[in-house]
């Protein structure tokens, strides 16, 4: 019997280590390949064609759900369950949108996540936090149409989503040219599209919309005496670079979140 093929990505290698030592030992599994980011799980997933990925919401270069819309492009659709790190409804909402069918809290047990994937495996969903699978399988299967929008983005691409997160995580015009494989003068058009869109005028304006709308996380400010979720490590420093280039300090970039 062909085995149930795995694709971990998540951008901390102790959680992908400890995902498939967890896995490894289930009969029917094969935890067939790593990434350790987003845009490298797109790649992966199309090379290898997996029957499952387990993403990590919040990536460097493309977070989980960016990364589930490419990847559910593809024609091989493989299942996508998402790993996060706190309940976020708007995360939930964005997640049902783009065609992921299960999500599940680093918190929750490790019994929670082989049941995860026994259900996608079956062909069922598994949601989190006691949503039950009668309400999400009538919101999946009632007609709801994805587009080549993101919800949480009204009116932007997927493009030019990916543009404001390498953008807002402290990457230049440059930078974003090469990580996507466009030319400066197409990165810059998709920029110059994005600030119109979105009616913005300025690098802080573009961090706090990509803060605000949960294309990027604000990392912990003990300072400010808040905890909001985790960002990945790794783009702590680019984002309080991009955030002081635009004239945003650490108090103005964690009451967004309030």
């Amino acid at each position: 019997m062909r085995s149930f093929r795995i694709l971990v990505v998540d951008d901390h290698e102790v959680v992908r280590l400890g995902i498939r030592a967890m896995l490894e030992g289930h009969v029917g599994w094969e935890v067939c390949d790593e990434a350790a980011d987003g845009r490298e799980g797109v790649d992966k997933a199309a090379q290898i064609r997996p029957d499952l990925v387990i993403l990590d919401l919040n990536m460097p270069r493309l977070n989980g759900l960016g990364a589930a819309r490419q990847i559910l492009h593809n024609e091989s659709r493989p299942q996508i369950l998402v790993l996060a790190d706190s309940y976020s409804e708007r995360a939930m909402r964005e997640a049902l949108e783009v065609g992921v069918r299960g999500v599940l809290l680093k918190s929750d047990p490790g019994s929670g996540l082989l049941a995860a994937i026994e259900a996608l495996q079956a062909g069922r969903t598994f949601f989190t936090s006691g949503l039950a699978d009668r309400w999400l399988d009538g919101y999946l299967n009632s007609g709801h149409e994805r587009s080549n929008e993101s919800p949480s983005a009204p009116g932007l691409t997927i493009r030019e989503r990916e543009v404001v997160q390498l953008l807002a995580e402290g990457s230049s015009t440059k930078e974003v040219a090469k990580v996507l494989g466009l030319s400066v003068k197409t990165a810059e058009t998709h920029r110059s599209n994005v600030m119109r869109k979105l009616r913005l005028h300025s690098l802080s304006e573009l961090v706090l919309y990509a803060v605000r709308n949960g294309i990027v996380s604000v990392p912990n400010s003990p300072e400010c005496g808040l905890t909001p979720a985790p960002m990945s490590r790794g783009c702590t420093a680019s984002l309080e670079k991009s955030a002081v280039q635009g004239g945003v300090d650490a108090v103005t970039l964690s009451a967004t979140l309030m």
